[in-house]
């Protein structure tokens, strides 16, 4: 076994119980019809009813919680890591800096400024708006927390994995979209800590693919990116990102999905399975349901990492 996935999971056992009065631990739902007509055991890791609206809450409640509040704190985000880091200073009397990329949802934007904590809004994606705090942070003395390429924020995101293993009985496969990568990467690492034989889908937006492009050139390279229903994985990546190697480590097979193939998902989620979330989140789904024919009989886990979604972007599709 990798000593960083040794190392990550190791970590993710003791963010849990430094961040478990900040998180809520959010329910494994089995699939009401979808996993049926799959032929499938298939159950949704509902991070969707997270506090904030997503996972996020844990990787900014790990790192924030492993800082003293001397020092103030900026961070960048196309949303849910914004709003949990907000939510996470708020609570600890930290005073935070956030800056988003200029084509965030609105509904994120305004959700962040209900903190009080201050927002700066540069460039088109969330790698520019990443380039621009870390420029911010040396300029003015703050503390940069990353939105995935830290290892406590990771951590954070590798309890969604402890709890997997407590409240499934078995997981063949576990399909997770990577933006960063430090979600990916951190379930991942528990998994493969705990449950070996547990399939790691890492599942990409074919317009926003740098993790995925990155897990192939064995380095971090830059990609086009082009808008997405899947806006909470858009970006690109740090340089020196610590999740490339913990991804590489850890991703078994990486299966890449169209715009077309997110918003059938998105509907599928909403009228099948009564559930309204984020491009992120139906991105996972859409690429359980390209390999289904392959996960047929075993034990499938969607991680539903959020549903802070743009409300007429969410009703455009659903009404096609």
């Amino acid at each position: 076994m990798n000593s960083i996935v040794l190392e990550s999971a190791a970590r993710s056992v003791q963010a849990r119980r430094r961040i478990r009065g900040h998180i809520f631990e959010t329910p494994l739902l089995p699939s009401r019809q979808i996993g049926r007509e799959a032929a499938s055991s298939l159950f949704f890791k509902a991070e969707n009813f997270q506090l904030t609206g997503s996972f996020k809450i844990r990787g900014a409640a790990s790192k924030m919680t492993s800082l003293g509040i001397e020092r103030g704190v900026i961070t960048a985000s196309s949303g849910n890591h914004g709003i949990a880091s907000a939510q996470a200073a708020s609570s600890i009397g930290q005073a935070l800096t956030v800056v988003l990329p200029e084509t965030v949802a609105q509904a994120k934007l305004q959700k962040i400024r209900s903190y009080n904590v201050d927002v700066i809004l540069h460039g088109a994606e969330s790698g520019l708006a990443e380039l621009h705090a870390q420029h911010q942070a040396a300029a003015r003395g703050l503390v940069y927390v990353s939105p995935y390429n830290d290892p406590e924020v990771a951590a954070g995101q590798g309890t969604i994995g402890l709890e997997l293993l407590e409240q499934a009985e078995a997981i063949d496969n576990v399909f997770i979209a990577m933006g960063g990568g430090g979600l990916i990467g951190g379930i991942g690492s528990v998994l493969k800590s705990f449950s070996p034989r547990t399939q790691v889908f890492g599942i990409a937006a074919q317009n926003s693919a740098a993790l995925a492009a990155s897990i192939a050139a064995g380095r971090v390279v830059e990609t086009e990116h082009l808008d997405t229903l899947a806006d909470g994985v858009a970006g690109g990546m740090d340089e020196d990102s610590m999740t490339l190697p913990l991804a590489i480590a850890v991703v078994d097979e990486v299966v890449t999905c169209s715009e077309a193939e997110i918003a059938h998902a998105l509907r599928e989620l909403a009228f099948t399975e009564n559930q309204i979330v984020e491009g992120a989140a139906a991105l996972a789904l859409a690429g359980f349901l390209k390999v289904a024919e392959r996960c047929k009989g075993q034990s499938n886990v969607v991680v539903l990492c959020g549903a802070n979604f743009d409300r007429d972007t969410i009703f455009s599709v659903l009404n096609r």
